[in-house]
């Protein structure tokens, strides 16, 4: 049987007819007479209520469904008599799907995120988690349309992997060898030859180099997929797995994606300021107060640039006494990139030309010997929220740099075969999707931003 949504009967304002609506019950208030059955249905920010006589024959069934059973109700939209404008239902007809017990584990009351965690099959009937599962698919579509009006393909890359793209070495290793039966050559060693895919190989930490082989083929791309960290990091900041969004453009360099930075960021609030402006209310009330105005200012400001050895000065004449000690040489750590974007520029900020022997081996270096031409885009409220680069296009430079790292040129062949074949400037960056919808909904918690995080020693569900 059709139904509306509850999304639908809000924004088109549906009065004055009979319907049906299906969904999950937020909370129940019994009366002798009559009762108040609140239901949301995972399309809306707003809950709907229906009002239920005893002239139901299934009355005495419906008042026993407590939070979280599910409904098939019928009746006749119309305006409610409450203080506040809204819809509300006044039933004729009810179908129960599913009764749930005292045992259900979300009540009708505050509930922790460590909670929630703990039953995430469940969170999504939560308004935050519905709210945030909203936005992210909102940020999945607008990505895609952004790029798309770019003139940008989308590009899927390798999942497996023989390359460590980032050189970190922190790399989730895939093989079909039985760990109590591992095959070795004569030196003893695990001889990967014998495994499925007759090499080492590992989940993918970016889909850039592919993306570059793409890029100089066909002008721009960009990927969205999922990337694998195996780093021990227990924080709200990280993940095991997570989803990364990766332009590649050709004929550009770092300023032209430093533009493009810009207008991407920019496109997703307005994106979220059209679409889901409940939900956005909701954060702004409910999870960080002022996430509206921090969210306006950085729709509307220009985004400031400097070096990171301005920035690094910058730090040191600030007085403040950060737990990490700033020096030139050494990684911006969150806070100060916190202090950068949120207290000295008061706004979104690029930091580029760090110091080449804290960066990736693929990234162009400046004549000065020190640094190279990469980019992090700083946001108040998260710090980094995008990394990037232009890419070395000079074959020589690349070589060198890929034997000072201790990087096998047979392992990275076709990959300096673009530097051979029609090599072109470009440039790109990554953006941790997760990071995103954390920077635009105020979640403070990483693992509170996809459906079923993974971490250290968490891979449930």
């Amino acid at each position: 049987m059709s139904y509306l949504k509850i999304k639908e009967i809000f924004e088109k304002n549906i009065v004055d007819q009979d319907a049906t609506i299906k969904g999950w019950v937020k909370s129940l208030r019994k009366n002798k007479a009559f009762s108040f059955v609140v239901l949301n249905d995972g399309t809306s920010q707003k809950d709907i209520q229906v009002v239920v006589d005893s002239s139901l024959p299934n009355y005495e069934e419906v008042i026993k469904c407590n939070t979280g059973s599910s409904l098939s109700l019928t009746g006749k939209l119309v305006e409610s008599q409450g203080k506040v404008k809204s819809i509300e239902m006044q039933a004729s007809e009810a179908v129960i799907y599913s009764q749930t017990d005292e045992n259900y584990p979300i009540q009708k009351k505050k509930t922790s995120f460590e909670f929630l965690r703990e039953v995430a099959h469940l969170r999504p009937r939560t308004n935050t988690f519905g709210a945030v599962t909203r936005v992210r698919h909102r940020l999945a579509m607008a990505t895609h349309n952004f790029f798309d009006s770019k003139g940008y393909y989308y590009l899927n890359t390798p999942i497996v992997t023989g390359l460590d793209c980032e050189g970190a070495g922190e790399m989730f290793r895939v093989s079909t060898l039985h760990l109590n039966e591992l095959p070795k050559d004569d030196k003893g060693n695990i001889d990967f030859e014998r495994d499925y895919f007759g090499k080492e190989t590992f989940l993918n930490v970016s889909g850039q180099l592919e993306a570059e082989a793409y890029a100089v083929g066909m002008g721009g791309v960009y990927t969205f997929g999922p990337t694998f960290r195996s780093e021990n990091s227990n924080t709200p900041r990280h993940l095991a797995e997570f989803w990364m969004i990766e332009p590649e453009v050709a004929f550009a360099e770092l300023e032209d994606v430093a533009k493009l930075a810009d207008e991407y960021i920019k496109y997703m609030i307005n994106e979220v300021f059209t679409h889901c402006p409940n939900e956005l209310d909701f954060f702004n009330q409910r999870i960080e107060k002022g996430l509206i105005d921090r969210l306006e200012k950085v729709k509307n400001a220009p985004f400031q640039q400097v070096t990171y050895t301005e920035a690094i000065d910058i730090l040191q004449k600030s007085g403040k006494n950060f737990e990490f000690k700033v020096e030139w040489g050494v990684d911006l750590q969150t806070e100060h990139e916190r202090f950068l974007s949120e207290e000295h520029f008061k706004g979104p900020v690029v930091v580029t030309d760090y110091p080449r022997d804290i960066k990736a081996f693929y990234m162009k270096q400046n004549d000065d010997g020190k640094t190279v031409r990469a980019m992090d885009v700083l946001v108040p409220g998260v710090g980094e929220i995008i990394g990037g680069s232009q890419r070395e296009d000079d074959l020589t430079k690349l070589q060198a740099r890929m034997k000072e790292m201790g990087l096998s040129e047979k392992d990275y062949w076709w990959y300096l075969d673009l530097r051979k074949y029609g090599s072109v400037p470009h440039a790109g960056f990554g953006l941790g999707f997760e990071r995103a919808v954390m920077y635009l909904t105020g979640m403070s918690n990483i693992r509170d931003v996809i459906p079923f995080p993974r971490t250290p020693k968490n891979a449930e569900f």
